[in-house]
């Protein structure tokens, strides 16, 4: 009897031509660290189960009755014991993702591991008349190398799921599409590294290092010397305007050449510092060369961009920018469309911008994960940003971190561009007196609606709002005007919330920022004097609080900490200031590092990876979105939504039309009459019906009385 894998009309793939082509696959993603032979064992079983009279006749009649074909190369793996037990886990979950381990009172029908253990399945037995079942030659890593065994084999068997479940798609695909697959992997690093050094050149004949540009050369010089060291953890700890993008990108590409590794990751909080850069990296290595993953990238609309769509399902290209939320949220997941990718950030350079922003609530796991990546898995991590946090309290693996900046304190000194001056407590009247004085100003409090009271009460020529309660659209409309007038220098204030604080270049004589996390002031700061046209000492930072209490959700430990080193006088804006800050924030948080007690679902070889994927939840849903159809494109895709249903295009298009709202917002808007759902399909989905309520220069009023009601 032929046993088939799969049938396209007239064409057959043997199940056997299947499993070696996906053993070879997987064998070949397995080789980026080390452990080829466990690769080539997983393919070989992971479809062994297809090897029964029932699966085949399913596949000859075309039926939809659900045989079991996973189960089978787990049994086989944990009847053998021994190493070849930590495989079941990724053969049970080819398909259906890694599963719990579960507890032995679990009956067959449990979709735990030790429920496949007592599955009843089809009879299988006639693989051994074509496979072998290969010897392991090499152990998952070195115990005596790694301060949590359990937790570094559940990285182990999750990155070995990673390139079964790839290889299995890739090899099933190849047969499909009868070879024409439209995958294309992008250049080489030395050819990147090539583009990167001609692009310049120029500026590394600079040696002034009495000027801005002198010392960013001085900077990205040292990033390509040190790019030739060997792998490890790293910082670039730069100020603002010393040229973070290109120096990180220079020691990433000089540092993967020097070790023959595959790809560089840039992983970044912010959407709007993504795209960015995402533009800067393809007007210096091309369009074909740069991968730009998070939810706002549209690949799916068009033929051109296919192979960057197939691209963006297992990261198979050279630079790849993400976000926190893609990156860690995958590399926690059980599910095979998340997973895909993990086995190519094995021998990866990978950069954390912003690494402040690391997520505070799984901090812990977030460091152990990085640990397994340098420790285990050939990659290098470098650590870039203007305020380092204090990670090295974290790290158990006794691993150097080595800084990539020249002379630290000395850059910071010389790209010092404002003067920090608390002005303690004060009134939003006497705020709103300071800042009518002012000809270029930036004031940023901590709420959307304190910012809309205060636009409210200032508002005419040249004042301007800017938050969340706007559209992404219409954020980067007024965006436009802001840079126009400060072009011009002519008179900009901006009243606005966070969101401008990175990734947002903005050249402003003086900032005003409420109290909040000493990362968040001087960010803030770093839209001050920018360009660095002014005298330091005629450039400030103002720091305040007013003088009613105001409880910020998630930010409120941060302010505390902030005020406290302010009461002992400690200077913020220095090195020091900022080490201490971020040492007390986290001995504050102590337990809460770990919030959803992450690290002890990985004990005693039971790994409950279902578990962990429904938990790990960077953002948490706890904010509703509302559709602004005030522009005609957005009344025509909401028609589409409403009629339609819900798409992956269609919502993604449409983000640039929402606005993110907390549900007591939603409540009291819902409560005046002025919202109403889309659709029944789509939970937590709402259109503004009061076109009123959204004005051009503040976005969605939020200044709704609770009890508002309209009468009809």
């Amino acid at each position: 009897m032929e046993y088939l894998a799969h049938i396209d009309g007239k064409r057959k793939q043997s199940n056997k031509e299947h499993l070696y082509g996906t053993a070879m696959l997987t064998g070949d993603f397995a080789e980026a660290f080390g452990k080829r032979d466990w690769g080539y064992a997983c393919g070989i079983l992971h479809d062994i189960g297809k090897y029964s009279a029932a699966f085949q006749e399913k596949l000859l009649t075309g039926s939809n009755k659900k045989v079991d074909h996973s189960t089978a190369g787990a049994k086989v793996c944990l009847e053998k014991g021994g190493m070849h037990q930590f495989m079941s886990y990724c053969i049970a979950g080819h398909h259906s993702g890694l599963p719990d381990y579960g507890s032995s009172s679990d009956a067959g029908n449990a979709p735990t591991l030790e429920g496949r253990k007592k599955k009843k399945i089809e009879d299988y037995s006639a693989y051994k008349n074509e496979i072998q079942i290969p010897e392991l030659k090499t152990v998952p890593f070195n115990p005596g190398e790694t301060p949590n065994p359990d937790f570094s084999l559940s990285v182990f068997i999750r990155m070995l799921y990673s390139c079964l479940v790839d290889a299995d798609f890739l090899d099933t695909e190849r047969f499909m599409k009868d070879g024409g697959t439209q995958r294309e992997s992008g250049e080489k690093p030395e050819i990147l590294l090539g583009k990167l050094k001609e692009h310049v050149a120029d500026w590394l004949l600079n040696k002034d290092t009495d000027t801005v540009n002198g010392r960013r050369t001085e900077i990205l010089r040292n990033c390509f010397e040190r790019g030739q060291m060997e792998r490890g953890m790293f910082q670039l700890t730069v100020p603002t305007g010393g040229g973070k993008t290109i120096a990180s990108l220079a020691f990433a590409l000089q540092h993967a050449v020097k070790n023959h590794m595959d790809r560089v990751i840039y992983v970044i909080p912010y959407t709007s510092i993504i795209e960015q850069n995402a533009a800067v990296f393809r007007s210096i290595m091309g369009d074909k060369n740069v991968l730009e993953n998070h939810y706002n990238v549209d690949y799916e609309s068009s033929e051109e961009l296919k192979s960057m769509q197939l691209a963006a399902e297992n990261w198979d290209k050279p630079v790849v920018v993400t976000t926190n939320v893609q990156f860690f949220e995958s590399l926690f997941s059980n599910k095979s469309s998340r997973c895909r990718k993990l086995h190519n950030i094995a021998n990866s350079v990978i950069i954390f911008d912003e690494a402040q922003m690391l997520p505070t609530d799984y901090l812990k796991p977030c460091i152990a994960m990085m640990e397994e990546l340098v420790g285990n898995f050939r990659s290098s991590i470098v650590l870039c940003t203007a305020t380092q946090p204090a990670l090295s309290l974290f790290f158990r693996r006794k691993m150097p971190i080595t800084e990539l900046c020249p002379r630290v304190q000395e850059q910071f000194r010389f790209f010092e561009r404002v003067t920090f001056e608390n002005i303690g407590t004060i009134s939003e009247d006497e705020l709103l007196r300071r800042l009518e004085q002012e000809h270029r100003a930036l004031c940023i409090v901590n709420t959307k609606k304190r910012a809309q009271r205060l636009y409210q009460k200032i508002k005419g020529e040249g004042v301007f709002h800017l938050s969340t309660t706007m559209y992404p659209k219409h954020r980067r409309l007024i965006l436009e005007k802001i840079r126009e007038k400060l072009k011009n220098d002519e008179k900009c204030i901006l009243i606005s919330t966070s969101l401008v604080e990175a990734g947002v270049d903005l050249d402003f004589h003086s900032v005003y920022r409420q109290l909040a996390g000493v990362d968040s002031m001087i960010q803030a700061a770093g839209r001050g004097n920018r360009e660095g046209k002014r005298n330091a000492k005629e450039s400030f930072a103002f720091i305040f609080q007013f003088d009613e209490k105001e409880y910020v959700p998630g930010q409120q430990l941060q302010i505390d900490v902030s005020k406290m080193l302010l009461k002992e006088g400690e200077d913020i804006s220095s090195l020091k200031g900022i080490e201490k800050y971020f040492e007390a924030l986290y001995h504050f948080r102590g337990e809460s590092l770990d919030k959803k007690k992450i690290l002890r679902e990985f004990e005693d070889k039971k790994y409950n990876f279902a578990k962990v994927g429904q938990e790990f939840r960077l953002i948490e849903e706890n904010t509703l979105t509302v559709f602004i159809s005030n522009e005609e494109e957005a009344e025509k895709l909401l028609q589409e939504i409403k009629y339609q249903g819900y798409t992956k295009s269609g919502m993604r298009k449409a983000g640039k039309y929402c606005v993110q709202l907390y549900e007591s917002d939603i409540e009291k808007l819902q409560g005046a009459g002025m919202l109403r759902p889309i659709s029944e399909d789509i939970e937590g989905f709402f259109e503004l019906t009061d076109k009123g309520q959204y004005t051009e220069d503040m976005g969605l009023d939020l200044g709704i009385e609770s009890g508002m009601a309209v009468l009809m």
